[in-house]
């Protein structure tokens, strides 16, 4: 189920009730924002059940109540347009793609991944990082995450960019 773009749609409804007078109280404004909170979540965890019930509800109530009030405001023919589209977006498949959430890396730090190539192995990419005390991790991937302060980090992309052009 594409989440995002049902969260989408969802939002641009609300936006257009808003500017056609209509007050969107609290409790809806919090579960299309726990929603979106959610489909965060889970794209760093895509497998997680719990989490797909919990967007569902969320993005179920904030629906229910925006057709009900866009069918008093605007009249059975946009809803039907915007219901269509609820239905395709719910029909797509949710592309997590890469994720920019990294469990466990410091929330103050800086971050890079590099992939593990001939112009730039294992090896250079490690020294690199030592030699501007940053750290580091070996990801599954064939990338390496490279942590640390924002300056050291700007030095190490600087090294490393020019041992690739090598």
């Amino acid at each position: 189920m594409g989440y995002l773009s049902l969260w989408k749609i969802l939002e641009s409804m609300t936006i257009e009730l808003r500017k056609s007078g209509v007050d969107i109280p609290p409790e809806v404004m919090n579960d299309l924002r726990y929603a979106r909170t959610l489909i965060n979540i889970l794209k760093a965890d895509p497998s997680s059940f719990e989490t797909k019930n919990r967007i569902d509800e969320y993005l179920h109530n904030v629906e229910l109540y925006l057709i009900s009030e866009a069918l008093a405001k605007f009249g059975e023919e946009k809803v039907n347009i915007w219901l269509r589209r609820l239905e395709e977006a719910e029909r797509e498949e949710e592309d997590y793609g890469e994720y920019r959430f990294i469990p466990g890396l410091p929330r103050d730090k800086r971050w890079v991944r590099v992939k593990i190539s001939e112009k730039t192995p294992l090896d250079s990419i490690k020294k690199a990082a030592e030699e501007a005390k940053l750290s580091f991790e070996m990801q599954k991937n064939g990338f390496v995450l490279i942590y640390g302060e924002e300056n050291q980090l700007k030095d190490f992309i600087k090294k490393i960019t020019s041992m690739s052009r090598t």
